[in-house]
């Protein structure tokens, strides 16, 4: 993951949704003060707390953990007739 770049993201998706660090580590069932060193990085975000993350501010795990700046994934567009037509 990309430390410097991922820790500030985690940060800004908590504090756009007015969420406290307290808040978050409840959902994520960790403690407060480890939850702190997730935002500073000084602890790697494991994945399955990558995933509640992302899961819990509505965005991609890939945009989450810094791999893309797309926050969510656009909705493939259905098609109105069978491809064997």
């Amino acid at each position: 993951m990309h430390m410097k770049k991922y820790k500030l993201r985690i940060r800004d998706l908590r504090e756009q949704r007015g969420f406290t660090q307290m808040y978050v580590s409840k959902i994520l069932k960790c403690d407060n003060s480890l939850h702190s060193k997730y935002e500073r990085g000084e602890r790697e975000l494991p994945i399955r707390l990558a995933i509640k993350l992302a899961q819990l501010y509505g965005v991609r795990v890939d945009y989450l953990i810094s791999l893309s700046n797309v926050p969510k994934q656009k909705k493939d567009k259905i098609a109105s007739e069978p491809a064997d037509k």
